[in-house]
């Protein structure tokens, strides 16, 4: 296949490397330096070894766990410096140093959580108790009272359950008092000791809620006199312990950092020794390196000073290596978007190239505005990094030279059509939009509308049709003949069908033919009908007797579902003049109201501010519904076509090294 169309991914070796147990260890600090091995797992460990290394990692995952547990106590995001010289002390010191800090920030979180519980329940009794104490003004001793002939408890109830309580407590329940509260009911019951457990059964069936009344003996009005102070007392020692929970992140933070970049790369050594095959005196990893990085990786384990021994060996037909995708550096970030589908198999194919320029060229016709593409462009310059984790890693990087291509594509959409703002310098300056366009046919195409529908719909033939050209491709690869059969059928009955039906139904001839020949046309058209229902029944049996008039009525659905390209185009365009109408009609208003200068100054500075507003609020609608269209019609109705996915991705084994790291959390 024609690399610029479909591409194929990285031809892999398989690599088993044998080296003294004594040099494990080193071994693995050279391949994890390397960055070339994708290591794959192995069954052979004894189970001593196993329980071994089980324990070891378990000890540094919790390890990263309890950092994870502290960084999180971090108020607001900063910046942290990685030092370039880790730790020198040992992981299990490193795990019981953390651990000390760890166990330090528990109790004062729990002390936190404590603080807080006691406000939220002084919040809820003076909620409850304020309508009670209307009725009542009791001690607390007197509320809550447990004799040996009497009760009391503050119950809070539903106004429907408190009035089956009080019809269904019976000769148990002595006294009531009641006030409502935003549709609950506070009640104070009084009863017989010897109904205590029936009572406050019926309660809890109920769904009633006892408050939890302080130690104080206080009264009613007492308390809610004096909650004021006690609140401000128990925020104040809240605060007290905020300060000392941030104290003792930012304290020990740059030692924490550093802490976790060397267990991150401790614990990702362990996970390899747990997956190597020990033998008695020499240890085999086995894993995949590229075809184009083989003699690289060689060189640099011949460099090492570890006795070892390495073999490289074609994949066999068995065996699934990982995919390593390959593509230009232009075409190299759309692989973001056929992951998100599923990453190719190894030695099939990769549909990254013919998915990058239609996807690039759907994203640009749907946007189509110059000034919004150029507004998209320099949010995606700087705005993007603070919206995700980790703005180095590869997937973020492939994201974000996406949208640069896109936005490139809207840009160059927008001075062929002259669209700026929609119909901005039209509107405020009186600027003829054809005098703006690069290309005037360009621009009159996208501004009509069924103009516009009828060239989306010509892209959907192109597009789903090449979709099947690829299907027919593989079912010939595959030599499957119910495949074949299928697309053979579908393009005959396309390139007869369609025609034969316009001149037979609507009388419009789509080809300038005589009517005879147009009549031929129901021939091959009943020959293509035939081809399909008989593949449909090779490749479902007897359910394709019902079947296969889905692939008929698939590709209309298919090829209609392309008018969302002039549906989207048009809506930026169209709602871009709606907000151009709003902010000079709300101008005009101001300006007229607000005699003068001063009522020039105050239109011009609302109208100018609502441009931008709205006009932001489009841009990012418009490029969002762009990227999300563009994904559905590459997705849905060309890869579910012809790609079959399912592979797994190349993840080689390597130190990540970061020159600084971002913890804590936005505020």
């Amino acid at each position: 296949m024609i690399p610029i169309i479909i591409n194929s991914p990285e031809p892999m070796y398989k690599v088993r490397l044998a080296s003294l147990r004594d040099d494990t260890t080193g071994t693995l600090k050279n391949l994890q330096a390397s960055g070339m091995l994708h290591v794959e797992p192995s069954k052979e460990l004894s189970e001593g070894e196993q329980g071994a290394l089980r324990l070891r990692r378990e000890q540094t995952s919790q390890a990263l766990s309890r950092i994870q547990d502290i960084l999180s106590g971090l108020q607001g995001e900063r910046t942290v410096l990685v030092p370039e010289d880790t730790p020198q002390i040992s992981i299990e010191e490193m795990a019981s140093r953390i651990g000390a800090l760890h166990d330090h920030y528990l109790r004062l979180s729990r002390s936190h959580t404590q603080v807080q519980d006691r406000i939220a329940n002084l919040q809820a009794l003076v909620r409850y108790l304020g309508p009670l104490t209307s009725e009542v003004d009791l001690s607390f001793e007197d509320l809550r009272y447990d004799g040996e002939y009497l009760f009391t408890r503050v119950l809070v109830f539903s106004i429907e359950a408190h009035r089956h309580f009080l019809e269904k407590a019976g000769q148990g329940l002595l006294e009531s008092v009641s006030a409502q509260t935003d549709g609950e009911a506070v009640t104070l019951i009084i009863a017989r000791t010897d109904h205590k457990k029936i009572i406050k059964k019926l309660a809890l069936d109920l769904g009633a809620m006892e408050l939890r009344l302080p130690e104080e003996n206080l009264t009613l009005a007492a308390f809610l006199r004096e909650h004021r102070s006690l609140q401000d007392q128990l925020e104040a020692e809240a605060g007290k312990i905020e300060e000392l929970l941030s104290a003792a992140t930012e304290d020990h933070l740059q030692e924490i950092v550093a802490f976790r970049e060397v267990l991150t790369e401790h614990n990702e050594r362990l996970l390899v020794l747990e997956g190597l095959s020990f033998l008695h005196y020499a240890t085999v990893i086995e894993g995949w390196v590229p075809l184009a990085r083989s003699q690289e990786l060689k060189a640099s384990l011949e460099r090492s000073q570890e006795y070892h021994f390495l073999e490289m060996l074609e994949p066999k037909e068995t065996e699934q290596p990982p995919t390593e995708l390959r593509n230009p550096a232009m075409i190299k970030p759309f692989q973001v978007i056929v992951n998100l589908f599923s990453i190719p198999k190894y030695g099939d194919w990769d549909p990254t190239p013919v998915v990058a320029y239609f996807f690039a060229f759907f994203f640009g016709l749907m946007l189509n505005d110059a000034v919004y593409a150029l507004g998209l462009l320099l949010v995606t310059r700087y705005f993007l990094d603070r919206l995700v984790d980790d703005p180095a890693s590869p997937n973020v990087r492939l994201f974000r030279n996406v949208l640069y291509i896109g936005g490139t594509v809207g840009l160059l959409f927008g001075l062929l059509s002259g669209t700026y703002l929609g119909d901005f310098l039209n509107r405020y300056f009186e600027i003829d939009l054809e005098s703006l366009s690069a290309v005037t046919w360009v621009q009159k195409q996208l501004s009509d509308p069924i103009t516009f529908i009828v060239i989306a719909l010509m892209i959907g033939i192109i597009h789903v049709n090449a979709a099947h050209i690829l299907s027919l491709i593989r079912g010939v690869r595959q030599r499957n003949t119910g495949l074949i059969l299928s697309k053979i059928g579908l393009f005959i009955t396309e390139v007869f069908g369609i025609p034969y039906l316009f001149w037979a139904l609507l009388n419009i001839p789509l080809l300038p033919l005589d009517a005879s020949i147009y009549a031929v046309f129901v021939y091959p058209l009943a020959i293509g009908l035939v081809l399909i229902v008989i593949s449909a029944f090779m490749q479902m049996g007897y359910l394709g007797a019902l079947f296969w008039i889905f692939d008929l009525t698939g590709i209309l659905g298919d090829i209609m579902s392309y008018s969302r390209l002039a549906g989207v185009g048009l809506a930026t365009y169209y709602l871009a003049s709606s907000f151009n109408l709003l902010a000079d009609w709300f101008s005009s208003i101001l300006a007229g109201i607000i005699p003068g200068i001063a009522g020039f100054i105050v239109a011009f500075i609302v109208g100018t501010t609502l441009l931008i507003v709205l006009h932001t609020f489009n841009m990012l609608l418009s490029s969002l519904a762009a990227f999300i269209h563009s994904l559905r019609l590459c997705f849905v109705e060309f890869l579910m076509k012809f790609y079959e996915g399912g592979g797994r991705e190349y993840a080689p084994f390597q130190v990540r090294q970061h020159k600084k790291v971002v913890v804590g959390t936005r505020s």
